[in-house]
């Protein structure tokens, strides 16, 4: 079986994935919190550990593998939107949900085996609360149920930090309930028009952090294998995490691996509103500010070219770079049955998720492709079945997957009067030297999108990536 090293935040080093389970390998990755588009920050932890989820399945099996994401649908974001807007909050979480189905879909992301509403989990998290105010570790003030951090002495474990080192760096809330200054909400009351639930503390709804860890609890157990999410959730989101479920289930040790993805910029610049340069995965998908719509596949190779550990700049250049390589991929492997996956590929994969290595390793094959094609006297079994492979190779990346690929469909045209031409003015400046003709002829193609490809055995054109008919007619 394939070995499987990732980098836990925990221990700051690599280590060999070793599963409690083998038969039930267990994943939890914070979700979204439903009140908006997801911005394509939001999407990269999404397509880190679908890869993550895709690796898994294919070496422990489909049927062996449970991966659970949540949806966030009581927050106060979400009662602020509900407040400007005037609509409801169900019709608002109902909606948002849906878009970030229908755009994670987009970015080839498989659904997970479970996917909770905070809402449906309600009675959970309160019987966790009960329990974590049994055992010391939590106190009811004014209303509000708060964790004591001081009661869990492994707290800041995960990030580094000590709880006077965050008291001085963190902007905590002040309130005379509180008995330090760290401790967090575990339940608050809810006024009548917000939405709550009956508790033994009064009408209230639950805090961010205890969510997660009574749903992770419900569908996974006290012991799962891998917890992920973006880095900047590290503190205090899983940190809180950590320190609830350890109180609440002592028998368990919560994560054993914690994965985290670096964040995202935009053109070497943090995304931002106030820069212009923030804009939702929809954004992309649709096209936006006079930019053309960008394919799901495409955004999600610029995604996987960059390891999850490093942060990844968005740029329009590699969003056309991928564009054009995706279209030569596709095209390369039309009609062509899936094989087995490279071992090149999947052991980059193993290695701490190695996007980019795979990514290398797939050019490469296709590069040996190539060369096989124009080879002379090369058995035919031999292309197809590296091709085969190559194909299979790229699936493991949720690349060049069947429901991907309506984006890449060539436009029908027929492009071989202006291929002769350019092979008969090619021709002509072979003899004259003189190659402004071709030079002339060859960047009016591209203008028109077109993908000029020249060699000895003559030239071929292909519809490329913005593809306009009409710039033709001057040819």
């Amino acid at each position: 079986m394939t070995t499987i090293k990732l980098h836990n935040t925990r221990t700051r080093k690599k280590e060999v994935f070793t599963p409690i389970d083998p038969d039930n390998v267990r994943m939890y990755v914070c979700g979204p919190t439903v009140y908006d588009r997801a911005h394509i920050g939001n999407a990269r932890p999404v397509v880190v550990f679908d890869t993550l989820f895709r690796l898994l399945r294919h070496v422990y099996g489909p049927d062996h593998v449970t991966y659970v994401r949540n949806f966030t649908d009581v927050d106060d974001k979400i009662n602020a939107r509900a407040a400007e807007s005037g609509r409801e909050i169900g019709e608002i979480t109902a909606q948002t949900t849906q878009w970030y189905l229908d755009d994670m879909a987009a970015l080839g992301a498989l659904e997970p085996t479970h996917m909770p509403r905070a809402t449906a989990y309600i009675d959970a998290m309160i019987a966790m609360i009960e329990d974590l105010i049994a055992k010391g570790h939590a106190y009811a003030a004014d209303g509000h149920v708060l964790f004591s951090v001081e009661s869990y002495k492994d707290y800041g474990a995960l990030s580094g930090r000590s709880v006077d080192d965050m008291i001085a760096g963190a902007r905590v809330e002040v309130a005379p309930y509180k008995r330090n200054p760290m401790d967090f909400v575990l339940w608050k009351p809810s006024s009548d028009d917000l939405p709550g639930w009956d508790s033994p503390w009064g009408r209230g709804r639950p805090g961010w952090h205890i969510e997660c860890s009574a749903m992770s609890y419900e569908l996974l157990g006290a012991s799962f294998d891998i917890h992920g999410g973006g880095n900047d959730l590290m503190f205090p989101h899983h940190e809180n995490e950590i320190a609830q479920s350890c109180c609440a289930h002592p028998e368990g040790h919560f994560a054993n691996y914690w994965l985290h993805n670096e964040m995202l910029q935009v053109e070497g610049k943090k995304m931002s509103k106030s820069l212009g340069n923030f804009f939702t995965v929809r954004d992309l998908l649709d096209g936006h500010d006079d930019m053309p719509p960008v394919p799901g596949e495409v955004i999600r190779f610029v995604f996987l070219s960059t390891h999850y550990g490093k942060p990844m700049d968005w740029t329009a250049k590699k969003a056309a770079e991928a564009e054009a390589t995706l279209r030569k991929w596709r095209k390369l492997v039309d009609g062509v049955e899936p094989g087995i996956v490279s071992e090149a590929v999947l052991n980059a994969l193993a290695d701490d998720l190695n996007t980019a290595g795979a990514i290398a390793e797939l050019h490469r094959m296709e590069r040996m492709i190539s060369r096989q094609k124009t080879a002379q006297n090369q058995p035919v079994d031999i292309h197809a079945g590296l091709l085969q492979n190559f194909l299979a190779s790229a699936q493991l990346l949720g690349l060049l997957t069947e429901g991907l690929g309506e984006w890449a469909a060539e436009p029908d045209v027929d492009l071989s009067g202006l291929a002769g031409k350019l092979a008969g003015v090619r021709a002509a400046a072979m003899e004259s030297k003189d190659f402004s003709e071709v030079d002339r002829m060859k960047a009016a193609l591209l203008e028109a999108g077109v993908e000029v490809r020249m060699s000895k055995a003559g030239v071929e054109l292909l519809p490329g990536p913005g593809f306009d008919a009409a710039k033709l007619e001057g040819l």
